[in-house]
This record gives C-alpha cells, structure tokens and sequence, in this order.
C-alpha cells in the first residue's frame, strides 16, 4: 500500500560547518588535519540516492523553516540560546561538551534543522501527509536544556512537540529513538513529565557512558515514561526487532500517544565508524515497517521521522531509502551493495544475551504500567 510521505531537506543542512577535526578530536600536532565524523557526507549521500533513485518524485516536499527564539526558549535556558548564537556570530565554537564544534551561521542552520523537524510533524498533523521523514542536520537528540552535546546544538525533536503542545496540536508524544547513541537530551527533558514516553534503543554505555541504564525510568509524575534499553554491542537486526516487537510496541500502544517522533540514527549501521551494532538496511526497513504498524493503532498512523546520527558515508544512503521506502510503501529497486558482506551475517539474529536485556526492559516497563 502506498502513502503519502513527507521530506524535508535543504541544502544549508550540508553548510553546517564542523571543521577540520580528526573524527572526534581536533587537529593540530600529532593529528593530521581530516574531518570530523559529524560531516555533510552521509546526509547530502542520502539526500543524493533519494532524489537519483527517482524516489524523491514521489515524495512530498516539505518546506523547512526556522525554529523561532520562542520555539527554542520552551526546551532550552536563554543562557544556551545566545552563546550559541554568539559564537555563530563570531565564527563558531562549541555546542557545549567539547567535542561538538560549529561554525559561522551554524545558529541558524541548527534553527532550521528544528523547524524543519516541526514543519514536517505539522504536515502530518493537518493531513497533507500520512507520514514524513525530515533529513535535518544538525542533530539534535543529546542537547540538554542548558547545553549542547555529541553534535546536537539544539533538541529538535522535543522543539518540535512543544511548539505543537503550545498550539494545543497535541498533548501525549511518544518519543522513539534508535540511534546508536542513548537519547539522553529527551530523558532529561521529559523526566518528570508524564505525557511524554520517550524509548531509547541503544548500544550500552557507548555514549553518554553515564546514561541510558535501564533503571532510568524517569521520575516524579513521569515516573515509568522513560524506558531505555541499553543493548550489548553486536547486536543486529534481530535485536533491533525484538525490541521494537516486546518493549516500544506495547508499551507505546499502552500510552496511546497524539504522535509518534522518531529520533532516526543510523549510526547502529554494521559499517558505522562510531558505534559497534550490526543492524543492516533490512534491518531499518524492519523497524520502520514495525513502527508503522504501531502507529497505526496507536495514534491513526501519525507518526514523524527525525535524522539524527549515521556516520558511514557509504552505507547511509542505502539504510535512510530503506526507510523511505517503508513510509511511503514505494519500492525503487535500489539494491544496497553492501549486502553482500553484511547481508548474511550471524550477528543479524538475535541471541540469549541479548534477550535477556530486552526482557529486563520489558519488565520493568510492566511493572510500572507503560505495558498491560
């Protein structure tokens, strides 16, 4: 069954500049100038195999837009705000963390990248579209209140639910994020707030190493809206499945959500530099293919992607049309070339160990009545 899929992608996503770093550090000394692994590559690849796979014809394009100051001022401190847009100004800095640089004009691109998040929540919300994926940069799922971290400048997704709760769009948001990286930012956000469900799949301690543990539940009256599991490092598309299958699915079918946000990383991509998963592009397609479904019973099929991580250059492209695919029910024939190494891999069945830790989420998450 075909639907109608929104995209959002502008071409300043590509201009957000994160330097000559080394992959995570700085060069300079014994480190040769190169790129830092946070680069346009894999976003303006994908965008590239979206539009060459003709697939981009039967999208929906989605404008992007800016994030207004009032927008950004419902999730972050002012203090964050302007020394973001100070160092813009002034020729770049740091988002915060030490490791997530930016240049001139980042400010506004990092708005846009939120915009373009809500833009296309708002699309599927006034029925323009069924579903929509934004390929936005930068990403935004570490970003804190008060500081920004591994990349992210600001919080596009939860940006984007509070301008749609502001305009009374919504009021229960289920947050699903399946990046290699612990969702960390939404956690903090939403904490303590009960209508809110935000679930992290992710490799353990891999980054932040202090969080996404999966006895952060949340707390205070959003106590049990936040569930994390942390998956051992290997893990693959069985995995993957089986956590959407016995964790986000029933608990998000419980919570009965306005809209699902989906914070997208590819980076648990077996060919990714920065994480150690195995999950291929079927194994993507997969997920969205689960989460639709989910969707549909739960909030009428209302649901929204967000690009976050994905750092294979090579790789990301065939992941992200997967998922495409899946949304918009199209099929363009783009075979991934890297099945050919990956595709039969044993890390893509899911084992013991790794049940044992969704099993571990699972009932923790009934114990406190997000899965009936």
């Amino acid at each position: 069954m075909t639907r109608k899929t929104g995209y959002v992608w502008h071409e300043q996503y590509a201009w957000h500049d994160t330097g000559t770093h080394a992959g995570l550090v700085p060069s300079g000394g014994h480190v040769q100038p190169y790129r830092n692994f946070e680069s346009p590559e894999s976003k303006t690849r994908f965008a590239g195999l979206v539009e060459v796979s003709g697939l981009l014809n039967s999208l929906t394009r989605v404008p992007a837009r800016e994030a207004t100051d009032e927008e950004l001022l419902r999730v972050h401190t002012a203090g964050h705000v302007e020394r973001i847009r100070a160092q813009s100004d002034a020729g770049g800095g740091d988002a915060g963390d030490g490791f997530s640089p930016f240049g001139h004009g980042s400010f506004e691109i990092a708005k846009l990248a939120a915009g373009g998040t809500l833009a296309a929540a708002e699309a599927v919300l006034d029925g323009v579209v069924d579903n929509a994926y934004a390929l936005v940069r930068p990403p935004g799922h570490h970003a804190e209140p008060d500081q920004g971290r591994g990349y992210c400048l600001f919080a596009n997704v939860p940006i984007a639910i509070e301008a749609l709760r502001a305009a009374g769009r919504v009021r229960r948001v289920a947050i699903f994020d399946y990046d290699v990286h612990h969702g960390n930012g939404a956690q903090k956000i939403y904490w303590d707030d009960p209508d809110v469900l935000t679930i992290s799949v992710h490799q353990d301690r891999l980054f932040p190493v202090d969080s996404g543990l999966t006895d952060e539940q949340g707390g205070g009256p959003g106590a049990g809206t936040n569930i994390n599991v942390p998956l051992p490092a290997g893990s693959g598309d069985g995995a993957y499945w089986s956590a959407v299958d016995r964790v986000a699915g029933p608990a998000i079918r419980s919570f009965a959500p306005d809209i699902i946000l989906v914070s997208s990383g590819f980076d648990p991509s077996a060919l990714d530099p920065l994480g150690r998963m195995s999950v291929t592009s079927a194994g993507f397609r997969g997920i969205a293919e689960r989460l639709l479904d989910i969707a549909a019973d739960a909030c009428d099929g209302k649901i929204v992607f967000s690009h976050e991580g994905g750092y294979s250059a090579v790789h990301v492209p065939f992941c992200g049309v997967a998922v495409l695919e899946a949304l918009s029910g199209i099929t363009t024939g783009v075979e991934d070339p890297f099945n050919v190494s990956i595709g039969d891999s044993p890390t893509r069945e899911l084992t013991a160990w790794q049940t044992d830790v969704i099993d571990r989420s699972a009932e923790l998450a009934r114990a406190l009545g997000m899965i009936v």
